[in-house]
């Protein structure tokens, strides 16, 4: 259900903003939605994991609180890591 750590470190180059970037919104986004889209995962065989679907729901809250703050403080950071992340349908 969690991500590798070279899946993570993968994530972190791909998408800071400069060499040794882990906590701006992109990454925490990145991260985010790569830990909602295994436990979706997980839910397709494990249906009855309560536990684990009060996890999801926090973490897809954060999401949307690190979207909305990128959205105020600059909306084209915004629209790149939405088109990026493929998180608007």
């Amino acid at each position: 259900m969690s991500i590798t750590a070279e899946r993570k470190a993968a994530l972190i180059n791909e998408h800071a903003r400069k060499p040794g970037d882990t906590g701006s919104p992109e990454v925490q986004i990145a991260i985010l939605t790569e830990r909602i889209i295994n436990l979706t995962e997980h839910f397709k065989t494990n249906g009855k994991d309560n536990h684990s679907r009060r996890g999801l729901i926090a973490m897809v809250t954060q999401r949307r609180r690190l979207l909305d703050y990128l959205g105020k403080k600059d909306e084209g950071r915004y629209r790149d890591i939405v088109k990026k992340l493929g998180l608007r349908r």
